[in-house]
């Protein structure tokens, strides 16, 4: 028996690049002297078939048809470049082997019920098309057609698609862009984050060709914003989620440092910070979340950072270098600074309220490990107390004195205590807004306006796999999700959210991996060793198991994830069962069913 496995393009994404007649480049918008004007890129077609040249494509023996049982996925080489081999309920599918964002090898992700999920990040791709059905990242895989033929295995694939290990899905244009009103769009969106993105997206690829506008108050185009806090030192261009040439080639607007001061949902109206005034028929709001800042005296000198954007970040690098360091507050964005900073400033100290770091969100015992990496890598924490005062010498930062009575020597401080919804311009909208700023939606992503949706940090929605409890979580993950959602309800798809948050944070080469919403635990059951950093620790409430982290236990949170997603309930007592069969043995077998 032969397997021989081609690119194919799927009819129904053919058909949506058939939908739009506007071939020309479309323009995007920049503010330019207070006011917005258009000009036009130079197009750059992204290439969809990679079979128009056979030259390009290559075609190799890589194993018997017996090789795989059911439920297996195995890394082939076709010589100038890797697929992945699956064999599920009897037959055989072929897809890239690297997740797109951020290149994680498949082949150790998790199989289920039709999609592998990513062991890194958790974003879900489905075998039979390579389309992405779960997030982080924006691309799908490259699907090969799978044959059999005598006893050998043959891969035949495009050299291109092996080689980009990516698949940007085909979508529509907007027709006759020309004829718009500047101050009119079918589709307005409010911030242009990963809910922003992943909504015009979804939109052109479901073949809607009417008129999508994206404003941000950010100077750059979208951009993957956790590398802010990650990698420091990267520029704008580095990190950009699509270049220049893609939202020209699909006509998606940008509407750049441009701030809406109100929203008049019975007229449709948004109007901005300058005057300038647009109708739209649908609206997304993903705003995403303001950082807080710190109420003591000193607080807006010199050298004291909020990092909200490539050029806080890459400036805090910057200044820090070979300098004294302060970070006030534990978060995600406090450790992760804390860490990049560690080897490049003369001295790196944290402050914190709580007595351990984490210990909401991971637990006590989580955080008093993590907490000891930090120390054996030279930062000193301060803890149980806040910051009183900040000191400057010659205008620029010199101290920072604590509560406590301790005086720190300081050349930069960044502030990471947390931050609040970027609401506040819709409080005499009508829409409705709960006692923290947060935009309330349904399922759908819809607010109670019709036509009026919202998405990302600033919402709160429900969440299936908390019996519906309206919560936020503001992961990037989470926001890819919604964005989709709205864009698919702004369609009148009805599609209901479902989903398990992943997240990821990542500090001294050690990766900590968390699914679920662990909010409100009541106990931590902790598999592995935590001195070492190899372990995985089960968060419960009331018996049941609602979030998993893990260090150098990959894929276990992947495979917790895909337990979550298909309805099951993981209880505490079977949490040695789950590891011993999920990580020792790889027997996915358990996954099948529902209930508990």
């Amino acid at each position: 028996v032969e397997v021989k496995i081609e690119v194919v393009i799927p009819e129904k994404e053919r058909s949506k690049e058939e939908m739009s007649p506007n071939g020309k480049a479309s323009p995007m918008i920049y503010k330019v002297n207070g006011t917005a004007r258009h000009y036009h890129l130079e197009e750059h077609p992204i290439a969809s078939n990679p079979y128009h040249n056979p030259k390009d494509v290559v075609e190799a023996s890589v194993c018997h048809v017996k090789d795989l049982e059911n439920g297996q996925m195995r890394e082939v080489d076709l010589g100038c470049g890797k697929a992945l081999l699956i064999k599920e309920s009897g037959e055989f599918h072929a897809v890239g082997h690297k997740c797109p964002h951020y290149g994680a090898p498949l082949v150790k992700g998790v199989l289920s019920k039709g999609r592998v999920r990513c062991p890194w990040h958790g974003a879900c791709f489905n075998i039979g098309t390579g389309d992405i059905e779960d997030f982080p990242g924006l691309d799908s895989l490259p699907r090969f057609q799978v044959k059999i033929e005598k006893e050998k295995v043959y891969i035949r694939a495009s050299k291109q698609a092996l080689q980009t290990q990516r698949r940007t899905k085909m979508m529509a244009k907007c027709i006759s862009l020309s004829n718009y009103n500047l101050s009119s769009t079918n589709v307005l969106i409010i911030g242009a984050g990963a809910a922003g993105l992943v909504c015009a997206e979804t939109l052109r690829q479901e073949g809607f060709s009417d008129r999508i506008v994206m404003c941000t108050m950010d100077r750059h185009l979208p951009y993957d914003r956790p590398k802010l806090s990650k990698s420091m030192d990267s520029h704008p261009e580095q990190i950009a989620l699509r270049p220049k040439e893609f939202f020209c080639t699909y006509d998606i607007e940008v509407l750049t440092e441009m701030q809406v001061a109100a929203v008049d949902v019975k007229s449709k109206i948004a109007v901005f910070k300058d005057g300038f005034k647009m109708e739209y028929n649908k609206l997304l709001i993903a705003t995403g979340n303001m950082p807080k800042t710190l109420s003591c005296k000193g607080k807006e000198m010199e050298n004291v950072f909020n990092i909200r954007t490539p050029e806080d970040a890459n400036r805090v690098v910057k200044l820090a270098t070979s300098k004294n360091v302060v970070i006030v507050g534990a978060s995600f964005l406090g450790m992760e600074v804390a860490a990049y900073l560690a080897e490049r400033a003369h001295s790196v100290s944290l402050v914190e309220l709580e007595h351990v770091p984490f210990k909401k969100f991971f637990g006590e015992r989580v955080g008093r490990a993590v907490m000891k990496l930090f120390e054996n890598n030279r930062v000193k924490f301060y803890m149980q107390t806040e910051v009183s005062e900040l000191r400057e010498q010659e205008g620029k930062l010199k101290e920072v004195v604590l509560k406590s009575g301790k005086v720190l020597r300081a050349d930069v401080c960044v502030v990471g205590v947390g931050a609040v919804p970027a609401t506040g311009f819709l409080k005499q909208s009508g829409i409705n807004i709960d006692s923290k700023g947060f935009i309330v939606v349904n399922k759908m992503m819809q607010t109670n306006i019709p036509g009026v949706f919202a998405a990302g940090d600033a919402v709160t929605f429900p969440l299936a796999l908390r019996n519906n409890k309206k919560v936020n979580v503001p992961h990037w993950q989470m926001a890819h999700m919604h964005g989709r959602i709205a864009a698919l309800n702004m369609l009148a798809h009805g599609t209901e959210i479902s989903t398990v948050p992943y997240l990821w944070t990542a500090m001294f080469g050690k990766s900590i991996r968390y699914a679920g919403h662990g909010e409100g635990f009541d106990d931590v059951v902790i598999q592995g060793d935590l001195d070492e950093l190899k372990f995985v620790a089960f968060y419960t409430k009331s018996d049941e198991v609602v979030a998993v982290a893990s260090i150098n236990y990959d894929p276990i949170v992947s495979k917790v994830a895909e337990v979550l997603a298909v309805g099951r309930t993981i209880r505490k007592r079977d949490v040695d069962a789950v590891v011993f069969l999920s990580f020792r043995t790889g027997d996915m077998s358990w996954l099948t069913g529902k209930g508990s």
